[in-house]
């Protein structure tokens, strides 16, 4: 893929399939330790220590869709290229954490690319799931979190043209804001 938020999109739809109610995805830039940190983290059904172990192959998948899983195992490989590290805990009936971090000054990183639309189409789309996203860079960060939008518009649904574009508002000025002009 030739951004990262196109492989956070991937895993979190992941985790949508697996029925989260819950999704925290927590997105960080630190120039000091450059690194980019990407944990995505759901209340899903969970993995058995099997299916973790064989998730990473490209010839695993649980789709019946389909033979080959390719979406872990680029992730893994594009965090693992830069000098970074990649982690999947899962336990069944409670959830899985994928934890991908990346060389922030490595050549070989591809761009975070549109985060802030890959949030907007989960949260816009998966009503039935609620999302928590942080996004730090530094010592600079803000949150979104669809339990506090839906506490304020009650039945009135995020796909609802006003509401979607100002979600999709909120997340890219408060980006904007603590990106402070570096590309991440």
């Amino acid at each position: 893929m030739p951004e990262i938020s196109l492989n956070v999109l991937d895993v979190t739809e992941n985790s949508t399939r697996a029925g989260a109610k819950l999704v925290q995805l927590f997105v960080a830039a630190d120039h000091k330790a450059d690194t980019l940190t990407i944990k995505i983290r759901d209340d899903g059904c969970g993995m058995t220590p099997e299916q973790v172990e064989q998730v990473t192959d490209p010839f695993f998948t649980t789709r019946t869709t389909r033979k080959v899983g390719l979406g872990i195992p680029f992730y893994k490989y594009a965090a693992e290229s830069t000098g970074g590290s990649f982690s999947i805990d899962s336990e069944v009936g409670k959830g899985t954490v994928v934890t991908a971090v990346f060389g922030l000054s490595h050549i070989d990183r591809m761009p975070l690319g549109d985060i802030s639309s890959t949030v907007h189409t989960l949260v816009v789309y998966h009503p039935e799931t609620d999302f928590v996203y942080t996004y730090q860079v530094d010592d600079r960060s803000f949150v979104l979190d669809t339990r506090e939008f839906k506490g304020i518009l009650g039945d009135v649904p995020f796909s609802e043209p006003e509401v979607s574009q100002y979600i999709m508002d909120f997340l890219t000025e408060n980006k904007a804001d603590v990106d402070r002009g570096a590309v991440i």
